[in-house]
């Protein structure tokens, strides 16, 4: 019997099949999907093991990188001593304030300003001061000089020399002070050993500039860095390499807000070499008193000329050991505070030490001033003719005056002494002696004025002694001077005659318009005139005070030209002698030994019984026996230029004070008491224990520099006997 089958329907009209093979397919789908995720969820957790377990050690230190700060830690500068080892500049300790560009960045604008008023209160500065040493040079608003020169990643310095209150206050409310890191940093600090100044020699420091920086990483000099500061002037920044030192890195943990939690390490920078100077703080003390002290009772004195107290508006006085060239004390008026340059200038006070109005005080005039030399400038003269065909015995006539063309030269410290020789001429001073020298050379070889090779034997031996170039002192910036010879004169017609031409086409009969009408003509000839005045150190013939006492140095050691120096050695901070200067010899003078005997024989008189004599009379000449010249340089327009040059066997002192007046009346106290003071003259006599007094004669060793870090006087005495 057959069996009959049923089957329902498909409500979609699908056969039972489809049916079967669509929910097979909703399995599957959900199948893959599960996978899927399962898979995902594998990645996953695979890439967080692979983070923080196969890798976890190198994000770690990348994590701990970011919150490390590295801060470049500047080293103590070296000292610069005295030839007893006095400090003339040391360190002290100055709290700073730096904040963290890096961090700052990262805080909004409002954030940012709240900050540095905050900071700006704290350490009494303006808030637009403090942001401006925040800006990178080159920025939108930034300022040369007050901006960042430095890394952009170095903690930028906004205050210095805080009060430690202060500097504490911040460290201890560091959460208030977020990105600000508050460190003890060394500057500069001048002892003044007996009161002494010395800002020309010494220097000062100022922050190093962009270019220096480029320059000094072009040259893979690592001493320095954005935040260094580098010698700008005196012996700071002549021997700059050996005090900078070499600087050191600190590394300060901060957290994510940029507050500082401690320090993670540093590395030692190394502390910059000492420089042993030549100076004796004792005679420079003595010196600067000297000077000033000049200087203000020359504008307490009525000028008889002008009627007029004296201007005396600056002065320069030099003290080197003869036989060596090395300075023992200079100073120059006006002058300054080297001071004011730590933890920088104020704008002001930069203006006012380049004004003319305060007397250029920036200005050193022993090494940098240029003025006629007056009458000093005779005893070289002397040497020329001496070997030009003028013996010991020569004499000329010392006229009241002296006739050339239309007019006439007179004498000016001197009167009629009828014919003298050369020895009795430079007692007296006598401008005519040397007139007529000048004259009778200028006839003899350069009466043609179209000649400008013509030989001049008194130009021809103030080159021999070194004027109109460089001493070569161990000083930045020193001035040559000027020999107003034939070619100069010519090569300064050809500068300025447009200009002059130009003055004398206008109406005006005085003196600037009668001058351009004669310049444009004939400026270039040098005529009788310009002969006569140089021989006397006039017209337009300059020098420095140094130039001048390195020539009379020569003069007293017999004929040597020495580079003057100032520093001695370099001593590296344990006590090693890195470096010793020795003095260095220029020229040796082609001068016949008995025409030096013969000037200094002169010189002795012009101190005994001539010019200066009377202002030494009482000292001992026979125990300290002293040559001496004066100088009254006269410069038109201006009062008389004070000049008294002199030397022992054993120093050369020199003294100029401009528009002071005449030479001994002006100077001649102060050369005096510089003396007794390098020989330790009391009253008429020499102190018995002249030998144990520190200056009467240089220091033949350098000072002792013990393992404490002290600094001890030489082991010897001045004359090489142990002490």
């Amino acid at each position: 019997m057959a069996t009959l089958t049923t089957y329902r329907a498909d409500p979609a009209g699908r056969p039972p099949g489809g049916r079967m093979r669509t929910a097979t397919k909703g399995r599957l789908r959900l199948g893959v999907i599960q996978v899927l995720v399962l898979t995902l969820f594998l990645t996953l957790f695979g890439r967080l093991w692979y983070l923080q377990v196969f890798t976890g050690d190198d994000y770690r230190a990348k994590a701990a990188d970011q919150s490390i700060r590295d801060i470049v830690v500047q080293p103590a500068r070296g000292l610069v001593v005295d030839d007893m080892g006095r400090p003339l500049v040391a360190n002290r300790t100055s709290w700073v304030v730096t904040v963290d560009r890096t961090l700052l960045q990262r805080m909004d604008d409002q954030v940012q300003r709240r900050l540095l008023r905050r900071i700006a209160g704290s350490v009494d500065l303006p808030f637009a001061t403090v942001r401006e040493r925040t800006l990178l040079c080159g920025q939108p608003g930034s300022i040369a000089g007050t901006c960042w020169n430095g890394s952009p990643y170095q903690p930028v310095p906004v205050a210095k020399d805080i009060k430690q209150q202060t500097a504490l206050m911040i460290m201890e409310q560091n959460e208030d002070f977020p990105a600000v890191i508050v460190e003890a940093q060394n500057v500069r600090a001048y002892p003044s050993p007996y009161g002494i100044n010395a800002a020309h020699l010494l220097g000062y420091l100022s922050p190093i500039t962009e270019a220096e920086l480029d320059q000094a990483t072009e040259d893979e000099d690592v001493s320095v860095h954005g935040a260094s500061v580098v010698g700008r002037a005196g012996l700071e920044r002549q021997y700059d390499e050996y005090l900078r030192g070499l600087p050191g890195y600190k590394q300060v943990a901060v957290d994510s807000m940029g507050r500082v939690l401690g320090d993670s390490g540093e590395i030692e920078g190394r502390v910059g070499d000492t420089l042993v100077t030549s100076i004796d703080a004792r005679v420079q003390a003595v010196v600067e008193r000297q000077l000033a002290t000049t200087i203000a009772t020359a504008r307490r004195t009525v000028d008889t000329v002008t009627g007029r107290p004296y201007a005396a508006d600056s002065g320069a006085a030099v003290v080197l050991e003869a036989d060596t060239g090395r300075v023992v004390a200079m100073a120059s008026q006006p002058t300054y505070d080297p001071g004011v340059w730590v933890g920088g200038i104020k704008k002001s006070e930069l203006a006012r030490l380049y004004s003319g109005a305060a007397g250029t005080p920036l200005l050193s005039r022993a090494t940098q001033g240029q003025f006629a030399p007056g009458s000093t400038w005779k005893p070289f003269m002397t040497a020329g003719a001496l070997q030009n065909g003028y013996g010991h015995d020569a004499r000329l006539d010392c006229s009241s005056g002296f006739q050339v063309g239309n007019r006439v030269f007179k004498n000016y410290e001197s009167g009629a002494y009828g014919y003298i020789g050369f020895q009795k001429a430079l007692e007296v001073s006598c401008n005519t002696f040397f007139y007529r020298l000048g004259f009778g050379y200028w006839q003899k070889y350069g009466s043609d004025v179209d000649d400008v090779k013509a030989f001049d034997p008194l130009v021809e031996i103030a080159k021999t002694f070194g004027f109109g170039t460089e001493t070569g002192v161990d000083l930045p910036g020193e001035a040559a001077g000027r020999i107003a010879d034939r070619r100069w004169k010519r090569a300064y017609y050809e500068s300025m005659k447009d200009y002059y031409c130009k003055v004398g086409k206008e109406e005006g009969s005085d003196f600037l318009h009668r001058f351009a009408r004669e310049f444009c003509l004939e400026g270039y000839a040098y005529r009788a005139g310009d002969a006569v005045n140089f021989a006397i150190g006039q017209g337009d013939t300059i020098v420095t005070p140094l130039q001048l006492a390195r020539a009379y140095g020569a003069l007293a050691n017999g004929g040597t030209l020495y580079e003057p120096r100032v520093a001695k050695a370099i001593v590296s901070p344990d006590g090693t002698v890195v470096r010793e200067i020795k003095p260095s010899v220029q020229a040796r003078l082609d001068i016949p030994g008995g025409d030096v005997s013969f000037i200094d024989t002169a010189l002795r008189g012009v101190a005994s019984e001539g010019t200066m004599a009377w202002r030494l009379e009482g000292f001992p000449l026979d125990k300290v026996t002293i040559r001496a010249k004066t100088g009254s340089a006269e410069v038109y327009g201006k009062q008389s230029t004070s000049w008294v040059a002199s030397y022992t066997e054993d120093y050369v002192v020199v003294m100029m004070v401009s528009q002071g007046g005449t030479g001994s009346g002006t100077s001649g106290p102060a050369i005096r008491t510089i003396y007794e003071s390098l020989y330790g003259i009391r009253g008429e006599k020499i102190r018995p224990d002249t030998s144990l007094i520190p200056g009467v004669l240089p220091p033949m060793d350098l000072p002792v520099f013990a393992r404490d870090g002290s600094i001890l006087p030489p082991a010897t005495d001045p004359r090489g006997n142990n002490s």
